[in-house]
């Protein structure tokens, strides 16, 4: 009942807010068709794992205290209701009373519960879980929903949110909006222009079906200078702003293309709903803690390095998929330490970025495998290729501006790897290209 994330979130910080519960880390949300009573919108459901020195009656009291603080109403049995808290497990205790289970009664012959936890559970744990046999196993053996459970992704308050596993999803097209002088292929465009002429822009890239706009305010090509902060917000707040006063944007999601803590945390007050962080928390310590706080979703990219020294570390001995997939893990790790929930975060192989050309094709080739490294499944991905310089390589094409064609075959090759935003200045022609893409490979 109502927004059904937002309800999750604010659960999941009243268990925070009590003191004696700390969430470790989160599974995906997966979004199911409703059980028993069917004449209800879609359930969502997740789970976390938890630090608490509660015994699980108090842990119970504690979440039921929740549910009642957040106006949980159970109209009918089985049937809608805003919020609800359960014990599924509770280390390698079993329990029993009239109040309460462990493991829980139920939860082995639910999917909606299996998969979320399959998620997180780790093999130390599993194997002193209170159960016969793996929780993968129990899942097995369940019978196929006539819907695949999907892991949803929310981007903002007025945008549908990313079904990962829906095969007729469509792609998001995420358009370039850079308001800087000096980025590698349309520097100066939307620099420091008049409003008027940046409003005519963005509803140009909306009505040519961007439903996100990426702003970005400090230039991240290979060896661009690094401006400061405040310079950075100069450029995107105005930005930020004028989009959301705009009425063709009320259902497009703002994303900040950002390294910096401040920066991001400025532009989700000032009405931003995504970070787009080409370091993933690597350039700014402050940067995952922010968005954690903040709680909203963030694009962690692969890079090594910064922008000045990235082409220097482009060197994979163990192959490039496995080695983006196992440093973009340990990004994944650290978000969740810092507290940002799984399924408010976007994966990116960074392509151009401490890559070189055949690494480039190869990540291109290999996304598909690259979306099956193990513990990055049920992730979004978000894939970049517009204009890029080995683009213009292979083409033959000098001035960026040009390169349409070779950057069409690449979005197209993304999508059939299973690309579920790509990144792109030209709006009008990516965004056609992504529809055949989609037509093609999303059945």
């Amino acid at each position: 009942m109502g927004d059904r994330v937002a309800m999750i979130e604010q659960a999941c910080n009243e268990m925070e807010a009590s003191g004696r519960i700390r969430i470790k880390r989160t599974s995906s949300l997966w979004e199911t068709k409703a059980m028993y009573v069917l004449d209800q919108d879609k359930f969502v459901n997740g789970a976390c794992e938890v630090e608490t020195s509660l015994s699980p009656i108090e842990l119970l009291d504690e979440l039921q205290a929740i549910e009642n603080k957040m106006g949980r109403v159970k109209v009918i049995e089985k049937g809608p209701r805003n919020i609800d808290l359960d014990i599924l497990l509770y280390d390698d205790l079993t329990f029993s009373n009239e109040r309460l289970q462990i493991p829980h009664l139920l939860m082995l012959e639910r999917e909606f519960v299996l998969r979320p936890l399959c998620e997180i559970v780790s093999d130390e744990v599993r194997q002193c879980l209170p159960i016969t046999g793996s929780l993968q196993q129990h899942l097995s053996r369940l019978p196929l929903s006539e819907e695949p459970l999907s892991p949803m992704t929310p981007l903002s308050p007025g945008l549908s949110h990313i079904s990962t596993y829906q095969p007729h999803r469509d792609t998001r097209i995420m358009s370039i909006l850079n308001v800087t002088p000096d980025s590698f292929s349309d520097g100066g465009k939307n620099y420091d222009i008049d409003e008027s002429s940046l409003a005519d822009t963005i509803k140009s890239h909306i009505a040519a079906g961007a439903t996100i706009i990426d702003v970005g305010g400090q230039s991240t090509r290979p060896g661009s200078v690094q401006v400061s902060s405040e310079e950075e917000l100069s450029r995107v707040l105005p930005a930020v702003k004028l989009i959301r006063a705009l009425p063709e944007a009320k259902n497009v999601a703002i994303s900040i293309d950002t390294y910096r803590g401040d920066v991001a945390e400025a532009s989700i007050k000032a009405g931003a709903d995504i970070i787009n962080d080409v370091s993933a928390g690597l350039m700014d310590d402050t940067m995952l803690p922010t968005v954690a706080k903040l709680g909203c979703t963030i694009c962690l990219m692969h890079m090594r390095g910064t922008p000045e020294t990235m082409n220097s570390l482009a060197s994979y001995p163990d192959g490039v998929v496995e080695t983006v997939g196992k440093e973009l893990l340990e990004r994944v790790r650290a978000a969740e330490e810092a507290g940002i929930r799984r399924w408010r975060i976007i994966l990116d192989p960074g392509i151009g970025f401490a890559k070189k050309q055949g690494h480039n094709l190869e990540l291109l080739r290999r996304q598909g495998d690259l979306r099956k490294y193990p513990g990055l499944e049920g992730f979004p991905w978000l894939v970049g290729t517009s204009r890029k310089a080995f683009i213009g390589r292979i083409t033959g094409v000098k001035e960026a501006k040009d390169r349409v064609w070779g950057s069409a075959a690449a979005v197209t090759a993304a999508i059939q790897g299973g690309a579920d935003i790509v990144r792109v200045h030209d709006v009008q022609e990516m965004g056609q290209a992504a529809k055949m893409a989609d037509a093609i490979w999303r059945v």
